[in-house]
């Protein structure tokens, strides 16, 4: 399995995070639908969040563009660290996995409660 580090934006708590994933190919074709569970870790039983085309969590761009969106009221629950999440293909039979997982740092943002 090959491992790239890409740097992008923290999740703050409390705040909306958007992150958009850019493909080399179509990997996000037109009608295709998606499904994420964010959770502490890999190993972790506990899912913080569900994202998925049907929630808005995961929204097509283009085939080859992706955003990944987790509410502010989702994210005030996380804690300060990272989280994982990946993503899987859910309108084949059976379900495909994208084939790659995502690491996001998780930090507690100095502007907050407003």
């Amino acid at each position: 399995m090959t491992t790239h580090i890409l740097e992008g934006p923290a999740i703050m708590i409390g705040y909306t995070y958007r992150l958009r994933l850019e493909a080399e190919g179509p990997v996000f074709p037109d009608g295709a639908t998606f499904a994420g569970q964010v959770r502490p870790a890999a190993a972790s039983e506990d899912v913080l969040v569900t994202l998925t085309t049907g929630n808005g969590g995961l929204v097509r761009i283009t085939d080859s563009a992706l955003d990944l969106r987790i509410a502010a009221a989702d994210t005030a629950g996380m804690s300060v660290g990272s989280v994982v999440v990946d993503m899987v293909r859910t309108d084949v039979a059976p379900d495909l996995h994208l084939g790659f997982a995502l690491d996001i740092p998780v930090m507690l943002p100095v502007t907050r409660g407003l």
